[in-house]
């Protein structure tokens, strides 16, 4: 193995939002063998830099795939045109109610015309900006993430947009839009050229359907205890739980003994 790959939500991070110091001290040494570490989540780059600082990690895949970072250098973005950002916005509000809730992550900022002030919930949505939609949107956008509880609706604006790639987080009603070719495992196939390696030199851990593509094609898939059934099964090996140290004591066995 050459990387280690791993999902933040679920996954590398607790439920609490960090990692153990265990996690951290077990990854350190996992690099001074020579692996790099990587983070691969559906977070902009900048709400996921705040997690995962302490970790310094070489490569960090962000915004479902839309944005890969080799050693603090973008290497590859998928972004959608100011015109698709508003058609994505428009038909979202068309069908799901003027009222949804929309987020977009752009290069620099997450916006959200929350109804609630995130930030006042959680600390870790420090930075995102609000802005209600009504006027068109003026940058490029990496992801659009529309909440959605009725699932009709869901089913319509999906196939209304069908030329984009969604998925649906299930740890919420949460739907993410991206470019077609703006997903983890394409964003994989695309690190790989760039590295000169193959998907059978990457170990990918994941717990939820986002997860599904790169557990499947990376030489080694490695699901949490915690997973939705589906990741489980498309994973090689199920380990613990995030709230567990579940990848800790795993690496600690399989590379540090």
């Amino acid at each position: 193995m050459k990387i280690l790959l791993f999902d933040l939500d679920g996954t590398l991070l607790s439920s609490e939002k960090t990692i153990s110091p265990l996690t951290i001290d077990t990854l350190n040494q996992c690099r001074e063998t020579g692996l790099l570490i990587g983070v691969s989540t559906s977070r902009s780059q900048q709400n996921s830099l705040k997690y995962i600082s302490e970790l310094a990690p070489d490569i960090i895949v962000s915004s479902g795939g839309a944005l890969i970072t080799y050693r603090n250098e973008p290497v590859y973005k998928a972004e959608f045109s100011v015109n698709e950002v508003n058609r994505i916005i428009r038909t979202s509000r068309e069908i799901c109610g003027a009222d949804c809730e929309i987020t977009v992550d752009t290069m620099d900022s997450h916006y959200w015309n929350y109804k609630t002030d995130p930030k006042a919930m959680d600390k870790q949505w420090d930075g995102t900006v609000y802005c209600d939609f009504s006027e068109e949107f003026p940058e490029p956008s990496l992801k659009i993430c529309v909440e959605i509880a009725d699932v009709d609706n869901a089913r319509q604006l999906r196939e209304t947009l069908s030329e984009y790639d969604s998925i649906r987080f299930t740890d919420g009603n949460w739907y993410k839009f991206t470019k077609k070719e703006a997903t983890k495992e394409n964003a994989i196939e695309k690190l790989c050229d760039i590295l000169h390696i193959s998907a059978s030199d990457i170990m990918a851990f994941g717990d939820d359907l986002a997860d599904i593509g790169m557990l499947k094609m990376c030489g080694l898939g490695v699901a949490m205890g915690n997973a939705v059934e589906e990741a489980k099964a498309a994973a090689d090996i199920v380990i613990g739980t995030n709230d567990e140290d579940g990848i800790a004591y795993f690496l600690k066995e399989k590379f540090l003994r």
